[in-house]
């Protein structure tokens, strides 16, 4: 099969968010089985220029878009069996961000009408093509608008994958024609409209052949009102080209066995060896505690969707008891605040370093007992199936990825991975942090096999690429 994967950033050469890993691992694993996968990524100035001199020039093409007729540079690179291209141009690729551009809806029209328009120029007809999010959200559209009935363009299907329902690509109505080069009947119709302004997101759904969700409980969430963020409608009317895949993880990059970064190496064969990292890690975050006192880790960014303001809520009260908590991560200035004043307020108690760090996110993982992500809603997350590779016991809420991949234990049958609430509420929260540490407290056996299991866990993305492979066959009518 020849798959086109279409995203607007890709690890390792540009990443801000899961979707960089997932066009960075999903591709890998495709082609593994087999297939020939092509990506196209923009060619962003903020790619490191020792990635950027590995890509090779093919050729150069134009790209009209409204009144505009745009320069097309086209570089490729090869690796781990997939195919990438990078499409260049420098008006709107050279920018000091890769998104939050005052013309973001022009600079990703241009390039999602140039990875179409360049498909001859190749000499490669894919036959499907699986586009990411709302950035690459026009590429169906402008398939079937623009290039279906062309010859070269014939029988291919376009697949689209949301992976993150509130950010959607809205516009107000002037950018169609002027920007989007897309007629104005087109909104009248009701195709791209939503709420008065263009939705491009809303305008995937309906052009795709078959829409993919990161989750198999977030393709049911977002079909309702209080998750759908106005498209639920539209889901709903779609329902029967949804499918909710679970995101696979790097088992080769997150492996305590191999890890470079954390303190000790240690796996399966050696558990005990994850208290080394306990140890150092709360030495290095200027904390006291012994092999008794439980670590909550944390690792997030600090937005409300990530369920910090339940965190707030009973801080006192999870800080009552002899825990440590241990926080890494960057955003809203109010929970920036909140941990940073935790840590004035409890020193001996909490770490708070606001900033990103791979290296210290590693450690965390390795050296923490417990990883807390008690999100408002969470697509697919993959920190918790991080968290449970390492050993560390996840406490989440019930929502989207977190519900599909973390189990509630109960001891008497033997069964679960972690801890769950279902409820948004704080002390729902606090009630199984301390059911968490009450069993890491007294119940070690249980504790022990937690740790295996979650060291045991396979979130490889063999069986992702699996499902994928099949909504593609089915897609194409196979």
């Amino acid at each position: 099969m020849k798959i086109m994967y279409v995203t607007s950033e890709c690890a390792p050469f540009i990443k801000t968010g899961g979707l960089g890993d997932v066009a960075g691992s999903l591709p890998q694993a495709l082609a593994a089985k087999g297939h020939d996968v092509r990506v196209f990524c923009p060619l962003y100035s903020a790619i490191d220029q020792s990635m950027r001199e590995k890509f090779y020039y093919i050729k150069n093409a134009y790209v009209r878009l409204g009144w505009r007729n745009q320069y097309c540079g086209i570089f490729r690179y090869e690796a781990d069996g997939v195919t990438y291209y990078f499409i260049d141009n420098e008006y709107y690729f050279a920018r000091g961000q890769i998104y939050g551009e005052y013309d973001d809806a022009e600079r990703f029209a241009y390039y999602s009408k140039a990875v179409l328009e360049v498909l001859p120029d190749l000499e490669w007809k894919p036959d499907v093509i699986n586009c990411n999010d709302w950035q690459t959200a026009l590429v169906p559209v402008y398939y079937n608008l623009m290039f279906a009935s062309r010859p070269f363009y014939e029988n291919i299907k376009t697949v689209f994958t949301i992976h993150n329902i509130q950010y959607q690509g809205r516009y107000g109505r002037e950018i169609l024609e002027y920007v989007l080069g897309i007629d104005d009947a087109h909104f009248r119709s009701g195709f791209m409209a939503m709420d008065g302004d263009v939705n491009l997101m809303k305008a995937a759904i309906v052009a795709s052949t078959a829409v993919t969700t990161v989750s198999p409980t977030y393709a049911n969430e977002i079909q309702t009102e209080y998750y759908g963020y106005r498209l639920d409608s539209v889901l709903r009317m779609n329902s029967y080209k949804l499918h909710g895949i679970l995101n696979g993880i790097n088992m080769d990059a997150f492996n305590p066995e191999t890890d470079s970064k954390i303190f000790k190496n240690y796996g399966p064969n050696n558990p005990q060896d994850k208290l080394v990292n306990k140890t150092e890690l709360l030495k290095l975050c200027g904390l006291e505690g012994d092999a008794n006192t439980p670590v909550i880790g944390i690792v997030t960014r600090f937005v409300d969707q990530k369920g910090l303001d339940l965190v707030e809520a009973v801080l006192p009260d999870i800080l009552a008891d002899d825990v440590r908590l241990i926080v890494l991560g960057t955003g809203d200035y109010r929970y920036e605040q909140m941990f940073i004043e935790a840590k004035r307020r409890w020193p001996d108690k909490v770490s708070a370093s606001i900033m990103f760090s791979g290296d210290l996110a590693n450690r965390i993982y390795a050296g923490a007992d417990m990883f807390l992500m008690p999100s408002k809603f969470e697509p697919c997350g993959l920190a918790q199936m991080i968290a449970l590779r390492y050993g560390t016991i996840p406490i989440v809420r019930e929502t989207g990825g977190l519900k599909d991949t973390v189990h509630a234990f109960v001891d008497y049958a033997g069964t679960g991975n972690g801890f769950t609430f279902a409820s948004y509420n704080a002390h729902d929260m606090l009630h199984v942090i301390r059911e968490a540490c009450g069993v890491f407290r007294f119940n070690k056996p249980a504790w022990s096999k937690l740790i295996m299991q979650g060291m045991q866990s396979d979130f490889s993305w063999g069986s992702s690429a699996d499902k994928y492979i099949e909504v593609y066959k089915t897609a194409m009518g196979q």
